[in-house]
């Protein structure tokens, strides 16, 4: 086996031996520099040399107001921006709720946790064409009160009408 191999590198060696003394004979030395200089100028021209940010041709980010964004991940509820509000901001003529959930919602921006306060908004009537969100990732059981999502949080409140819920990060998860 160890011939054949010797015997195909020295066909190899022959064969491209050749083919370069052919082109030495035919070709002037500034042709070759000229053809491989366009050659090397092409190959550094198709390929990127220095590392570049490919966050330019990601997904455009989601809308806040949508239920996909990743502050909603535990959220029940109608959103307060489509309600009159703002996401942090409960709308004119609602109070927060005294007692709210807790979340821990991972930001795709950078990977960490954050701690989200979902807090009720009370004391108006609902909105119909409000967004209506039912993300519970991480809900607990009910003994869990804390982390249950499924209770009208607005009854600590004298107001006891759910209006709608935003989303306060509060810090980030350890």
């Amino acid at each position: 086996m160890p011939r054949f191999i010797d015997n195909l590198f020295k066909s190899i060696d022959k064969a491209a031996e050749g083919q370069i003394r052919s082109a030495a004979r035919t070709k002037g030395r500034r042709s070759f520099l000229a053809k491989a200089g366009v050659a090397l100028l092409g190959a550094a021209a198709a390929t990127p040399i220095l590392p570049f940010d490919r966050r330019a041709n990601a997904a455009t980010p989601l809308p806040e107001d949508d239920c996909s964004y990743w502050k909603h991940c535990a959220l029940d509820g109608n959103l307060c921006s489509t309600s009159g509000g703002s996401l942090t901001s409960c709308p004119p003529g609602s109070s927060a709720s005294s007692v709210s959930w807790v979340g821990t919602c991972t930001n795709p921006d950078d990977n960490k946790d954050y701690l989200v306060s979902y807090n009720d908004c009370c004391g108006k009537p609902q909105v119909n064409s409000a967004t209506f969100c039912y993300t519970s990732k991480g809900e607990r059981p009910g003994y869990r009160m804390g982390l249950y999502n499924d209770i009208n949080w607005c009854m600590a409140n004298t107001d006891k009408g759910y209006h709608c819920t935003v989303s306060v990060v509060v810090g980030m998860a350890e």
